[in-house]
């Protein structure tokens, strides 16, 4: 464990980044689950609201650097795909 108080400081930071980036990708994990769960229910209502959400949610994450940003756009390019591909 550090002695310095700023690198105490630091070491509660990190912690905290940790935390916080842990729960954005939890939440990126889940939203990408229910637009899967929902083009395989081949439900079209249900999985365009699904990626409306996920759209966000992955923007967001690449906004943030919590995920890279060429990952969420190849996320949000294939989910996009699979609704699309209920549709046909």
């Amino acid at each position: 464990m550090a002695n310095h108080k700023s690198a105490i400081k630091r070491h509660r930071q990190s912690l905290k980044r940790a935390a916080r980036n842990r729960a954005m990708k939890t939440r990126v994990r889940n939203v990408v689950k229910d637009v899967r769960a929902a083009v395989l229910e081949e439900d079209l209502a249900k999985a365009q609201e699904a990626l409306r959400v996920a759209n966000g949610i992955l923007d967001k994450a690449a906004g943030k650097g919590v995920i890279h940003w060429k990952t969420a756009g190849r996320k949000i390019s294939r989910l996009s795909k699979a609704v699309a591909g209920i549709k046909a």
